[in-house]
């Protein structure tokens, strides 16, 4: 054996029972606390009161939507003649528009990328044939800003939402 292995061995035992005296010395205790005594870092609420709050704020937008009947503001063009004609439209109640009869049955405002939209869920009958009576040619949502994601196609009639709002 080289004389530097003789060396090292005990050299390595040497560092090791050092290090592990030194790691004994640096372990200190800490006094144990009651779970009990820790106060939280955030504010204390009421949460019976919030939810009872919320609940009447609830109410109260239900009211004042009960008080101000929506409506649908709808643009009617006849391509023939080229003539546009601006619609109001009360929710649940049917108008007419050329042979169209057009029916709202929900109206309102999203918020679709940081962007309020006017949506409008509409359903559209064509009474020029006495077997259309009973089948919509358009039945589905329609979006303010863009019309053509749900299209209402019409030879001769094309109408577009505007807006929703409270009469």
């Amino acid at each position: 054996m080289k004389l530097g292995n003789k060396f090292l061995l005990p050299l390595l035992i040497i560092l090791n029972s050092i290090t592990i005296s030194l790691a004994d010395e640096k372990i200190t205790s800490t006094p144990l606390i009651n779970v009990q005594d820790i106060k939280p870092s955030f504010e204390d609420s009421d949460e019976d009161s919030e939810n009872v709050t919320s609940v009447q704020n609830l109410k109260e937008k239900k009211n004042k939507n009960n008080l101000r009947p929506s409506q649908a503001i709808l643009i009617g063009l006849d391509k023939i003649t080229a003539k546009s004609s601006e619609l109001v439209v009360n929710l649940n109640e049917t108008k007419q528009f050329g042979p169209l009869e057009i029916k709202i049955l929900k109206c309102g405002k999203v918020k679709v990328n940081n962007k309020i939209d006017s949506v409008a869920y509409m359903q559209v009958k064509d009474l020029t044939k006495n077997e259309n009576e009973k089948v919509f040619i358009f039945n589905g949502w329609t979006f303010a800003s863009n019309p053509s994601l749900t299209p209402f196609d019409h030879a001769i009639y094309d109408l577009q939402l505007l807006n929703c709002s409270n009469a």
